[in-house]
């Protein structure tokens, strides 16, 4: 595997887990309130984009770890609505 694979791999892995944290914070604390939906919203149709990027160029590593930062901004967003309401009532 060629040196710029490897590093593009390692940066896939880092971007695509960057946002575990902070679902795993909101999952704990059950608050979602205080996270810039808009920022969420762009951060998924990048993220979004990049999969059919990677789609496109057979770039199975792209594919991959954006299709799991996908997963997981859908996961925030998710729990960003739901504990918003929550804390409303």
């Amino acid at each position: 595997m060629a040196n710029s694979t490897t590093i593009g791999i390692i940066a896939g892995i880092l971007t695509a887990v960057s946002l575990l944290p902070q679902l795993l914070k909101i999952l704990m604390e059950k608050k979602g309130g205080n996270i810039s939906f808009l920022m969420l919203i762009t951060l998924l149709a990048g993220v979004g984009t990049w999969v059919y990027y990677g789609y496109l160029k057979k770039d199975w590593p792209i594919i991959i770890t954006n299709s799991f930062s996908f997963l997981v901004n859908l996961g925030i967003i998710a729990c960003h609505i739901k504990y918003r309401c929550k804390q409303k009532s």
